[in-house]
């Protein structure tokens, strides 16, 4: 980035923005001042929004923004305004939507031109320096959009209103569509299935993303079915994703998507709500399956989070790592050519490597066909059976080759970590970790599980980070506690819906993990503030910004209100916040908080089904709404407490709550009030001794003392319709 300073963006808060700060162009930033001087000179609006992991932003950025000329025809004829899109997901989802009906795409960067009052007119995505792709040059334009708002304003103004009338009907701004229906879970399990590839798992054809909110959905599906088919659907699903190149083979977690249908060329840029969410995806598969490999790529998610996107020393998560370091490389710091992959290694490890990983001298790269994508071509049961070696022989020498591989990877320049610290993302992390750590914190003979150990704690000091820095009773949420430039000032973006939806979730899971009701009642303090501001008492459902807004004006097509039901790709505010507020329902029996999570998915009732697997959050909370609440609460220590515990957490539900208490004298005071007057009187437990009560909808079954009868009792009740 250069030091040098050409327009305000020196002063932005944002990574991407900082990042154009040498530009010939005149950029603001998306505030007051920019849109009076759009009045004042009565000059349209060239709007960009784009992202510091976007490859093809800051391609856009080299081949026209970084142009004098092209800045010089800008700063003559508009008022350039440059926008983050994770700084500013309110503004980004409005002009997505305009560019769609504009032109049937979205997607980063987003190039949008605005009347001086910020209503969209015309946009598009990247657009070239030349005539090329299908697409006129940047330039040509530049230029007709100039020409257009200076001698046919009146068609640039009706074009402009009708693209606002159509934000206002956009999103669930249609008011109730319907009673809520069960059977809507069995219809998006259903298209599902009619969009699984059963080749290359997954959905669809290429591009492939993996839509985690719709594999919980059909985890859940089959750990209460056994349905084979869905069953199929999962397993072969979590399986091709993890064996593919859109998984980094060599560090762990896993890029955004994959550009071919099989997973194996990926878009290299890895975002933490991408991991945050396959993470429990990978939990999950192994809670209702049983398959160890699942568990195995959990825990290397972890360990690639752990290294590459976690403030070790004060907590919280890092937003995003970029594909590549500069643009005259794609990914190449995550591919190898054969040489490469021959100097790293030793003969014998070479050999195996060069199977199990498919690196031959073509590789799968466009730009460079020597780069190849590290992806499992080659089990070790085959190379084995090939070397005429044992397995495990084949297993440590393919290990040994993976760690010389990513020591020489490491020594390479390496791509951008964002370490911006958003709380919707964070709160996505701190849930996965929390849910990872008590599934698969502790072997069976009790010795507790060091690795799951640390990232559970790791949760709860992000949880508390995020707690303190992010949130006050009386002015709410911040979007953002910390941004990657130490140096860069504060920006004060108030919190939206998405970090309240899921802040609330990650205050529940904390309170599941360690049954400390202070974060009970930071969930329920979070959720208040949530219905008061942001909740729809006309029509249900919940706005994505606050209803009375701190700012003076409410700028450009922010004042279009926005309802987020469709996941894109994080999990979509409205049924996030349904779940919370389900979530809290079962804890407190106050029916205020159902009523307005079956309020908010009668919203969307009319049309969820039409969305599919792009609507998986809201099936989850179907699922939350239409299905009786599984309570455990596990009282004592020792052993026998562990074993009840491990009973309990083992079958997957998405709407289990497991609980454990271990001071058997004080156990009301760690439970919220519904079960705390639903949990009959418990009888004493001596110490080494341990007792599992099951609760469902308010009512609660015996005490359990036996592991395997709680096993029973718990899939049984999860079972129930």
């Amino acid at each position: 980035m250069s030091s040098t300073a050409a327009n305000s963006l020196a002063q932005a808060s944002s990574s991407y923005l900082r990042s154009a700060m040498h530009q010939p162009i005149r950029w603001h930033e998306w505030d007051d001042a920019a849109f009076a001087e759009a009045k004042k000179q009565n000059k349209p609006i060239l709007l960009d929004i784009g992202a510091v992991w976007c490859h093809w932003c800051h391609v856009m950025d080299r081949e026209s923004y970084d142009d004098p000329k092209v800045a010089e025809l800008i700063n003559k004829n508009f008022i350039p305004i440059k926008v983050d899109r994770d700084e500013r997901p309110d503004v980004d989802s409005r002009y997505q939507t305009a560019v769609a009906a504009i032109s049937g795409q979205g997607g980063w960067p987003l190039t949008c031109f605005l009347t001086p009052e910020g209503k969209p007119f015309y946009g598009g995505t990247y657009f070239p320096p030349q005539d090329s792709f299908g697409r006129p040059s940047f330039t040509k334009i530049l230029t007709a959009i100039s020409e257009a708002f200076r001698e046919r304003r009146t068609d640039v103004e009706s074009e402009a209103g009708k693209l606002m009338e159509a934000l206002g009907h956009a999103e669930g701004m249609l008011g109730r569509s319907g009673d809520f229906s069960p059977r809507i879970v069995d219809q998006m399990v259903q298209s599902a299935l009619g969009l699984f590839d059963r080749e290359n798992g997954g959905f669809g054809s290429a591009p492939k993303f993996p839509h985690p909110a719709s594999l919980d959905l059909l985890i859940d599906w089959y750990a209460r079915t056994g349905e084979e088919q869905v069953g199929t659907v999962v397993t072969t699903t979590l399986s091709k994703m993890a064996v593919g190149g859109v998984y980094d083979q060599l560090a762990g977690g896993f890029h955004r998507y994959s550009v071919d249908e099989r997973w194996c060329v990926p878009h290299f840029e890895k975002m933490s709500y991408d991991n945050s969410e396959l993470l429990k995806n990978y939990v999950h598969g192994y809670q209702a399956t049983g398959n160890n490999f699942f568990a195995h790529v959990a825990r290397d998610i972890i360990r690639w989070m752990d290294e590459w996107l976690s403030d070790r020393d004060r907590g919280g998560f890092y937003s995003s790592q970029d594909d590549d370091i500069n643009l005259d490389d794609d990914g190449d710091y995550f591919t190898w050519t054969l040489e490469e992959a021959r100097e790293a290694l030793d003969d014998e490890e070479f050999e195996v490597a060069s199977l199990h990983y498919d690196i031959s001298e073509v590789g799968e790269m466009h730009h460079n066909h020597a780069k190849n994508v590290l992806w499992v071509r080659v089990s070790t049961e085959e190379i084995a059976s090939r070397l005429g070696k044992p397995r495990e022989e084949i297993e440590e020498i393919l290990d040994s080759a993976k760690l010389k591989l990513y020591a020489a990877r490491v020594k390479r320049p390496t791509p951008y970590v964002d370490k911006t610290v958003y709380v919707n993302w964070n709160a996505l992390c701190i849930s996965a970790y929390l849910k990872a750590a008590t599934v698969l914190g502790t072997a069976e003979s009790g010795i507790a599980d060091s690795t799951m150990e640390h990232a559970r704690q790791f949760a709860l000091r992000s949880l508390d980070r995020i707690l303190a820095e992010a949130w006050d009773p009386t002015n709410g949420l911040r979007h953002v506690i910390a941004y990657s430039d130490p140096g860069a000032s504060h920006r004060l973006v108030r919190g939206m819906l998405d970090d309240y939806a899921y802040l609330i979730n990650a205050c529940l899971d904390a309170y599941e993990t360690t049954s400390d009701l202070t974060y009970f009642r930071f969930a329920k303090q979070i959720a208040d503030v949530m219905i008061e501001h942001f909740y729809d008492e006309t029509s249900g459902g919940f706005f994505d910004s606050e209803r009375s807004r701190t700012e003076a004006v409410v700028l450009g097509a922010l004042v279009a209100k926005r309802k987020p039901f469709q996941d894109s790709p994080t999990p979509a505010g409205d049924p996030s916040a349904a779940v919370g507020l389900l979530r809290l329902h079962a804890l407190t029996s106050d029916a205020n908080y159902r009523d307005k999570a079956q309020d908010t998915l009668e919203v969307f009732s009319g049309v969820a089904e039409q969305f599919g697997i792009y609507a998986g959050t809201y099936g989850l909370a179907s699922v939350w709404l239409s299905r009786p609440h599984v309570q455990v609460v596990v009282v004592g220590s020792g052993e026998a407490a562990h074993e009840l515990y491990r009973a309990a957490v083992q079958p997957f539900a998405l709407n289990k709550t497991v609980l454990r208490i271990t001071d058997n004298e004080a156990a009301a005071s760690y439970l919220p009030p519904a079960l705390a007057e639903t949990v009959p009187n418990l009888p004493g437990v001596k110490e080494g001794n341990a007792l599992a009560v099951v609760c469902s909808n308010f009512t609660c079954l015996p005490p359990i003392t036996d592991p395997d009868e709680l096993l029973r009792i718990v899939r049984q009740e999860i079972t129930k319709k």
